[in-house]
């Protein structure tokens, strides 16, 4: 088993060309997971975790609903965004600048084969940063992501999270609000969940930029601790 991961930060970068980025990673491990099966090979398969931010993007998942996007073309391109349907689970999703997304492409038989187990252990690593920050987030019951004041009126979403797996490889991921423009919400129903609001780290802390290096550190920390991991950085 491999417990190492390739990592590596691709800046600002366009949806789909990322989207083609992670295909391709992807693909690679499933042939490689292939070729073991069929030859009786004994090739280790990689893993990656890629860092980016997006321009700004609206994406809906396998599930999602069309009607939760609440802008046509045309509005869309005078707020200089564009829009994917994509093949993940979930519902609508927006990324844009002062996001840190983050897409793990793992080979689970490296770790654990149980995409609830992975999914848990990718809001926990939220959890744990957002502490940090002296922050309390949590899990929302039968919504995926992570949230602050679950249970009250003013319940609101800091972390949107859509996986795909398929192989036990997964692909796309998580996107935290760190100094987020929170306008862009509007074009939307999160996630399809009416009457939740959306937050931002810099909001929540009341500062006008949130260090997101120092950010990402804090997650790779986390990531590292709970799923056992070294990172090797790739450039």
């Amino acid at each position: 088993m491999n417990k190492t991961i390739k990592l590596q930060d691709l800046g600002l970068k366009d949806y789909k060309e990322t989207w083609d980025y992670q295909e391709l990673l992807f693909k690679g491990i499933v042939e490689t997971k292939i070729k073991n099966r069929r030859e009786g090979a004994n090739l280790q398969t990689n893993n990656y975790f890629l860092f980016v931010e997006h321009p700004h993007v609206y994406t809906l998942g396998k599930s999602g609903d069309m009607s939760n996007l609440l802008v046509d073309e045309t509005q869309l391109k005078a707020k200089n965004a564009t829009f994917y349907k994509v093949n993940r689970g979930g519902d609508i999703t927006y990324h844009g600048p002062g996001q840190i997304v983050g897409y793990p492409i793992l080979d689970l038989d490296n770790f654990f084969t149980d995409i609830h187990k992975y999914l848990r252990f990718l809001e926990e690593m939220i959890i744990l940063t957002l502490a940090e920050y002296g922050l309390k987030a949590e899990r929302s019951p039968g919504e995926t992501g992570v949230w602050l004041d679950v249970g009250t009126p003013f319940a609101r979403k800091i972390c949107a999270m859509g996986v795909r797996a398929s192989r036990w490889v997964t692909m796309h991921g998580f996107a935290l609000n760190v100094n987020a423009d929170l306008g862009y919400f509007d074009l939307m129903i999160p996630c399809g969940i009416k009457g939740k609001a959306v937050t931002s780290l810099n909001v929540e802390l009341g500062k006008k930029q949130v260090d997101e290096t120092e950010v990402k550190e804090k997650l790779l920390k986390h990531f590292s601790s709970l799923f056992e991991v070294e990172f090797s950085e790739v450039r």
